[in-house]
């Protein structure tokens, strides 16, 4: 039987999620991919207890997660049912749908019908009465926003989730978002855009934009996929995504011209005594909109490996100088 670290929450900083009153950990925990049906159930139980003895409370998930889709979400039932359900009121869990769940017209993008039935999927997937946050995956161009925040609301109210979110939504939406949301009495928890060193766009308005309007923000592949780690220095292994045919990120994408660049950081990284990764996460938080980081992670080890990067030093004015000379906004 688990049981948590009685020291969990003395070493990771918890921040509070815009102008509301949740707190999350500085690192979440993504579960996106390592959690489908083909992976070993004990596998993902053990980097699941060791994000939450480490004090990460927040667990990440959608509905479209495994593969195959669905998958992920029926993996953390699992867990929670065997060995985390006594622990429920001290973790954030979030869901989101918005992207090809299933066939015909109703299984896709923004509608009321959509999400709601989806959310419903999800909640019974994982043995759950209601998830903390609730999002919309993606914008939806033909849907009207008021139809897609509404089904939002209507999840809050019904008490399927305590808050809602979105994410991949662009300034100019997210901003109609976030009104249409604080006119229903559901105020807009939080952003999930992405954002690292290799895709700055969330800096070109959105960060302003959440700031002003009291909305938090977590911020998923901080490692570019893997690109931000010391994997693809020496080529690309068998074993890594890209080596396995990930759909996400293809052969193709790795050029001279951006190995050059993961090259340069990384003797950054090397000379503030930091592993590339580490040193992209130490970047990333360091944005003040940003109110969580989400990693992914397939071993134990790169938990611990990804903590350490929020005690570390500062980056300073120089480094910071030096990574936008490498990494420039686009």
């Amino acid at each position: 039987m688990y049981n948590p670290a009685e020291n969990r929450y003395s070493s990771i900083a918890y921040k509070r999620c815009g102008a509301s009153g949740l707190k999350l950990p500085s690192i979440s925990l993504g579960l996106w991919q390592n959690f489908g049906e083909k992976d070993a159930l004990e596998k993902s139980k053990k980097v699941i207890f060791k994000a939450f003895d480490c004090g990460i409370t927040h667990f990440d998930l959608a509905n479209n997660y495994g593969p195959p889709p669905g998958s992920a979400e029926e993996t953390f039932g699992k867990i929670l049912k065997s060995d985390l359900m006594p622990w429920r009121d001290e973790m954030i869990v979030s869901t989101k749908a918005g992207y090809t769940m299933w066939l015909g017209p109703y299984g896709d993008f923004g509608s009321r019908k959509y999400l709601l039935a989806s959310l419903d999927q999800s909640l019974k997937r994982m043995g759950l009465e209601y998830v903390d946050i609730f999002y919309s995956h993606r914008v939806d161009p033909e849907t009207p926003l008021e139809e897609t925040m509404g089904a939002l609301t209507h999840a809050v109210r019904q008490g399927k989730a305590l808050y809602a979110g979105i994410s991949n939504y662009p300034p100019e939406i997210a901003a109609r978002a976030f009104d249409i949301l604080r006119d229903n009495g559901t105020p807009c928890l939080i952003h999930q855009p992405r954002y690292s060193i290799l895709a700055r766009e969330p800096e070109k308005g959105l960060f302003e934009l959440l700031l002003k309007s009291g909305v938090g923000s977590i911020v998923f592949s901080p490692l570019a996929q893997g690109m931000l780690t010391d994997k693809y220095l020496g080529g690309i292994p068998d074993d890594s995504r890209i080596g396995k045919g990930s759909q996400f990120l293809r052969k193709e994408s790795i050029t001279p011209e951006l190995l050059a660049k993961v090259q340069a950081l990384n003797e950054i990284a090397k000379k503030r005594g930091q592993t590339l990764a580490q040193m992209a996460l130490t970047w990333v938080a360091r944005q003040r909109a940003v109110t969580t980081v989400l990693i992914g992670a397939s071993t134990p080890q790169q938990i611990e490996e990804n903590l350490a990067a929020m005690t570390a030093s500062p980056l300073s004015d120089v480094e910071l100088a030096e990574i936008d000379k490498i990494a420039p906004v686009a």
